[in-house]
């Protein structure tokens, strides 16, 4: 039989255990108030530094892009316009923002101040496909097939600029997109090596929500532009050279 065991016996246990329990914890408070101040004054310095970090980047990029945005009668002339990608939805329509940059991109092409449209954007899933609702939408509107290159790795606005030097070869640019966002992509065009200038499109501010937006996110947007251009990184996909602009630009 066992023995059995009294109840002074198993308090005087639980006792042992709970002034064990509260010995620990006496030897571990110093330890824990000094991570409390680690992580206190840490989360102190990132409060600090990330304003910091969003202006500077922002003043930057202003300053970068100063004197090279332009109105469309008013921009240099350039043998490429750079159509940046945006939403396209599930029926393959372009959203109204990508769309006013297409109908841009048009109008540049049809003063002769482009020769060739490279569109690029996001095809990393097979079933969407911005670089070709971008085509679709200009030769639907009588724009030239063999005057729209489709670029199908512009992931993100550096993505665009660095293959558009890299890959299609443009050395000169007009960048099209939205004016909340084209110092950013004349900023890092430039950054990447392409002598581009900008010019950007105002008519869907009417879509005020999406728009302040857009306006917002652009402050966060610029420091990922300062990381981008400082590291030099290569796009998502770099790939082969393509000869497409060159064949536009040719025909």
């Amino acid at each position: 039989m066992p023995s059995a065991v009294s109840p002074e016996s198993s308090g005087s246990g639980r006792t042992r255990r709970f002034a064990a329990l509260v010995r620990a914890v006496a030897a571990a408070a110093p330890r824990l108030r000094r991570w409390r101040r680690t992580i206190g004054f840490g989360l102190l310095v990132a409060a600090l530094l990330l304003p910091v970090s969003v202006v500077g980047s922002v003043v930057w990029v202003r300053r970068s892009a100063q004197n090279h945005v332009f109105a469309v009668a008013d921009v240099p002339a350039a043998p490429v316009a750079l159509v940046l990608g945006a939403q396209v939805y599930p029926d393959g329509t372009p959203s109204p923002f990508l769309a006013a940059r297409l109908g841009l991109a048009k109008e540049l092409l049809d003063a002769g101040k482009v020769r060739a449209l490279l569109v690029s954007g996001d095809h990393g899933r097979w079933e969407y496909d911005e670089p070709g609702a971008m085509s679709r939408w200009l030769v639907e509107r009588g724009v030239p097939a063999g005057k729209v290159v489709q670029d199908h790795a512009g992931f993100d606005t550096y993505d665009s600029c660095s293959r558009a030097r890299r890959v299609f070869g443009v050395d000169r640019a007009i960048v099209v997109t939205q004016s909340f966002h084209v110092e950013r992509a004349v900023t890092v065009c430039r950054r990447v090596g392409l002598d581009a200038v900008g010019v950007g499109d105002d008519s869907v501010r009417r879509f005020e929500r999406a728009w302040r937006w857009g306006g917002f996110r652009e402050n966060f947007a610029a420091v990922k532009a300062v990381y981008d251009v400082v590291t030099g990184r290569d796009p998502v996909f770099l790939g082969p050279a393509e000869p497409g602009v060159r064949d536009a630009l040719a025909g």
